[in-house]
């Protein structure tokens, strides 16, 4: 049994990194913050095998705590491991701002130096990363984080601040920095000079553009379009502003379309991969006979029995093929195929279907042909 303690364990980051130690066997976890004692903290530092130093300061009442909380801290938690004699491996998390010389980052430097003269000292084995600006779910908003903060108030309708939409900043997720630490677990020994290298990915990008990501993931309930999630920074990004969306806000309603067909409704739409929309269609109802030249498009019954018929445009033979919702089958259209769907069954239909492109109304490459060749009756 590998036995973890976590300084900082309620923080941002130490939420997150319990949350994954918790689901790796064969660990016992100790979580310290600042509710426990001293006497807590000493007696978890003679059990750990590796100790995961995230506590410190960073919005504190007063310029001097600055130094107490981080630099004073670190130093204590040193002298107990001297005294108890002991060197479990140690992580901690610093800031790039340790290399300036505001009061925050001078506190950051001097817990580094304490850490670093600790390891010389007993050969404990230390990793110390010096983290940009990180962002992920449970990262306090209105407080030291932009990101958090633009999430927050985006999502809850309030204003945002921004001096310059032109400043860059580089952001690192807190996924990114967990799995890095992870991997510390497999590593007996640290950096030479007890620094990590800084190569956690990181995004670089402008304050605006932040803003205006953010501000479109609250539009989708309205515009539908979702952004392109082959980035992964809009992945994370849109993952972290989920976070901070209340409960009565996750669910809302979609514009239905209704005539004496039955009606639809579309769900989801991008640019990267098209559009995705749910209609319900009456008994005995056909809708379609239309074709496209580049678009192509899926059609998935998921409850109702349907027949899909198309035709070549150029050709006589009307293709069928008969569906039913608890089969899920999924019928692809090809470019230059008239096509149509109707409702065979006794039920309402319910169809998803898949285009490969945005409905343009300027250009909406649907042209309108009967699937029944002439001279042909109705099916």
């Amino acid at each position: 049994m590998t036995t973890i303690l976590i300084t900082g364990a309620g923080g941002f980051i130490g939420r997150n990194l319990a949350a994954h130690l918790g689901r790796i066997e064969g660990l016992q976890l100790l979580h310290y913050d600042v509710e426990n004692t001293e006497s807590e903290l000493e007696a978890w530092l003679g059990q750990a095998d590796v100790v995961f130093h995230l506590a410190g300061i960073n919005r504190p009442q007063k310029v001097e705590e600055f130094e107490t909380g981080n630099a004073g801290f670190t130093g204590q938690l040193c002298e107990i491991l001297r005294r108890l004699k002991r060197t479990p491996k140690i992580v901690m998390s610093s800031s790039i701002q340790a290399g300036l010389d505001n009061p925050y980052g001078v506190s950051k430097r001097h817990a580094e130096e304490t850490l670093i003269a600790l390891a010389r000292e007993t050969g404990a084995p230390v990793a110390i990363y010096r983290l940009k600006n990180v962002f992920g779910k449970w990262c306090r908003p209105n407080y030291n984080s932009v990101t958090a903060t633009f999430c927050h108030n985006i999502a809850h309708d309030l204003p945002i601040a921004i001096s310059d939409p032109g400043r860059e900043i580089d952001l690192v997720y807190v996924d990114d920095i967990v799995e890095r630490f992870l991997g510390e677990l497999h590593e007996p020994t640290g950096p030479k000079d007890g620094f990590a290298p800084d190569t956690i990915p990181s995004t670089r990008i402008t304050l605006g553009d932040l803003a205006g990501r953010i501000q479109a993931f609250r539009d989708m309930r309205n515009s539908l379009l979702v952004p392109n999630f082959s980035v992964r920074f809009n992945h994370c990004l849109y993952a972290t502003y989920l976070s901070y969306v209340e409960a009565d806000e996750r669910e809302y309603g979609l514009t239905i379309r209704s005539d004496q067909r039955g009606n639809l409704a579309e769900f989801i739409k991008s640019r990267h991969f098209g559009q995705i929309f749910l209609s319900r269609t009456h008994p005995g109802i056909t809708r379609g006979n239309h074709y496209h030249h580049t678009k192509t498009e899926k059609f998935f019954v998921i409850a109702g029995e349907g027949i899909i018929r198309m035709r070549q445009i150029h050709g006589n033979e009307v293709i069928e093929y008969r569906v039913k919702g608890e089969d899920y089958r999924v019928v692809d259209i090809p470019p230059g195929h008239t096509h149509n769907i109707t409702n065979v069954g006794d039920t309402e239909m319910i169809t998803l279907f898949w285009a490969s492109e945005l409905f343009d109304p300027d250009h909406p490459d649907t042209y309108f042909l009967d699937v029944n060749p002439p001279g042909r009756g109705t099916p």
